[in-house]
């Protein structure tokens, strides 16, 4: 019996939400529900532990910054790597490894030894980490759940993750205020033990293996192979530029929000951690839109409106200093955010070959997160000048004028093909 049929099927949800009614894809968005809030706890944790050991927004910035270091580096290799090797393999190998990393990470910490270099180091581990998990996982989307109802999986993959914000954030604010930091590291590790255990349960593909062995030759040719495709499609590139633009200016909510809750709010760990909580609930909401809606599949309209939302709001949470005005316009920018990032995901998919998933995923996993480095410095340096809330204001602004140029880049008419014979 396959043990995937032991998952009660979500009935008449499934008409609704028809990827749920994949097996496969039903046991792995169950285990990446349950450790995605362990994921958004010890997000929320370390952003505090880094303030308590410093006070620098700058140095919150530069843990960041080097978390993602070698996705920014490395991610254009990764995708031939994503494209050759059985993807459910290679999850188990990379979410042992994070689980691995957040049990160091409480041990540390719970035994009151943590030093700002150590955590810098276990950033740049789990960097490197996520750099083979990203890509992976989202170019194992398809595999679960079908061509047919891949846009309804990603938004349901955008709601898992946005559920989890709203429930991370929210405990770790409170657990850190009760008994401290170290449990909300120790919750996450567990956490990994129910994804690892849904992709146990996921038979292997009979096609699940390696295509060819990898050298560094077919890696490079492979890199280049990548590259050229997305550039000679517009399509395609133009949603990766914008999402870099945006990355690096826009979403830099975790550097940002924490020092805005205690410059501009005056608050705690607590206010942080409801900031946090109500863009969640805003992203969850356009995630949950979107899966209702997958049929139409993605919109250029959404990808333009989502880029131009997530920039004004955060544009205008930076004019204002109430924690109840912010924290709805947090959740207005989470639900912009969501609606860009997952239609532009749903859009690259649906528009790339199967043989370039992989390497097309891992450039959208640069631009979405690689980029992160630099928009950290950039938000770390801007608060140091400007505060936190003149820091969005500014942020907000370059966002709409990157949106302005994307989209006169797109409207641009494209020269004429050559004469058909």
């Amino acid at each position: 019996m396959d043990n995937t049929d032991t998952i009660p099927d979500p009935g008449r949800l499934s008409r609704v939400f028809p990827a749920l009614g994949q097996p496969r894809f039903r046991a792995f968005w169950l285990g990446q529900l349950v450790s995605l809030v362990g994921t958004w706890m010890q997000n929320i944790g370390l952003s505090w532990l880094v303030l308590q050991l410093t006070g620098s927004p700058f140095l919150l910035g530069l843990v960041t910054a080097v978390q993602f270091v070698p996705v920014m580096v490395f991610s254009v290799f990764a995708g031939p790597f994503v494209d050759r090797f059985p993807k459910r393999r290679m999850l188990l190998v990379t979410q042992t490894s994070l689980l691995v990393l957040a049990a160091v990470l409480a041990l540390i910490t719970g035994l009151g030894v943590t030093q700002y270099w150590m955590i810098l180091v276990l950033s740049f581990v789990l960097g490197c980490v996520n750099t083979l998990d990203i890509p992976t996982r989202q170019s194992f989307i398809i595999e679960l759940s079908g061509r047919e109802h891949l846009v309804n999986a990603i938004s349901l993959n955008s709601a898992a993750f946005n559920a989890a914000r709203i429930v991370g954030p929210a405990v770790a604010g409170v657990m850190i205020g009760l008994i401290g930091i170290a449990p909300c590291f120790l919750i996450n590790a567990f956490s990994f033990l129910a994804v690892i255990g849904a992709l146990l349960l996921i038979p292997a593909s009979p096609s699940s293996r390696a295509k060819e062995p990898a050298s560094f030759r077919s890696v490079g040719q492979g890199v280049g192979d990548g590259l050229a495709y997305v550039a000679q499609k517009p399509a395609l590139l133009l949603p990766l530029l914008l999402m870099g633009l945006l990355s690096t200016f826009v979403i830099n909510y975790n550097v940002f929000v924490p020092i805005f809750a205690q410059q501009r709010l005056e608050g705690g760990a607590l206010h942080f951690g409801l900031l946090m909580t109500a863009m969640g609930a805003g992203s969850l909401v356009a995630a949950l839109r979107l899966a209702v809606q997958s049929k139409k599949g993605p919109q250029v309209r959404s990808i333009a409106l989502g880029a131009a939302g997530m920039s004004f709001f955060l544009l205008l949470t930076g004019l204002q200093g109430n924690f109840w005005i912010s924290a709805a316009l947090m959740a207005a920018t989470g639900y912009c955010t969501i609606t860009c990032a997952a239609s532009t995901n749903s859009w690259l998919q649906l528009h790339t070959e199967d043989r370039m998933r992989g390497r097309v995923m891992s450039l959208y996993a640069l631009m979405f997160g690689g980029v992160t480095p630099l928009g950290s410095l950039y938000a770390g340096q801007a608060i140091d000048g400007l505060g936190a809330a003149g820091a969005m204001v500014l942020s907000g602004g370059l966002g709409l004028v990157s949106t302005l140029a994307i989209g006169i880049a797109a409207a641009r008419p494209k020269p004429p093909g050559p004469p058909s014979v």
